[in-house]
Formats: C-alpha cells, structure tokens, sequence
C-alpha cells in the first residue's frame, strides 16, 4: 500500500497553491499550518531548494472524531499535502493516505474514520 496519492499539474506553484487550498476546502479541509521548505533550508542551512510547500489539512470533524477514539492520534495530525514544483511548469500536489498512517494504530473504529478522511483526500488532489 503506498503511503500517498498525488498528481502533477499544468500550472505555476503560487497558483498550484491556491487550487490545492481551494479543492480541499470544498471537502471540508482547512489549512492550519504551512511549511514553506525552501525558505526554511535556505534560512537554516544555507542550501537551494525547489518550490516545495507543506500544508497541514485539518478536517475538523472528522479529526475530532479521529480524537474520540484515540486521543494520542494527535501524533499523526494534521494530514500533510505537500505541493511541490517539478519543473517545466508542472507541479506535484501529494496528501497522506490516512489509512496506510493510521495502520501503525490496531483499531478497527480509526481505520474507518481514516477512510472517510482519505476518500475526502483524495477526491481533492483529482480534482485539481
């Protein structure tokens, strides 16, 4: 099972931001933190890196739910969309599979809330 879906988009990277945020929010997502990669390593250790952002998607009720049935899955919140420049005009939008992170947790209850929030997941990187 892999750990991620993804797909690569025709579009610059601030406008592949902006899609991203705007198809997760149709499915309920809302960013609460965002990582912008190659500023950090440029601040931090002085080295070039691509246009690659992490955006950490918070679905509130499903993660509330997700909270009720094991309060230490905080560890694994929120779910990472990393969106990444690959070149040539063409971006990488790639989000956690919450079912293959949530496999570390034996119980049954979390894994079908993780399907919920991974179908939700995944119906926004297709739709971009």
């Amino acid at each position: 099972m892999s750990y991620y879906f993804a797909k690569t988009i025709t579009a610059g990277f601030d406008e592949a931001i902006r899609r991203t945020i705007e198809a997760l929010k149709k499915e309920g997502f809302g960013i609460i933190t965002e990582i912008d990669v190659k500023d950090t390593l440029k601040k931090k250790i002085n080295v070039p890196f691509h246009d690659y952002r992490i955006l950490g998607a918070c679905n509130p009720p499903l993660a509330h739910e997700a909270l009720q049935i094991e309060d230490k899955v905080g560890t694994m919140l929120p779910c990472n969309v990393v969106v990444q420049d690959k070149g040539n005009g063409t971006v990488e939008v790639a989000a956690i599979d919450p079912v293959a992170s949530m496999q570390a947790i034996d119980n049954p209850r979390l894994k079908i809330a993780a399907e919920r929030g991974r179908a939700k997941l995944k119906a926004a990187v297709e739709a971009l």
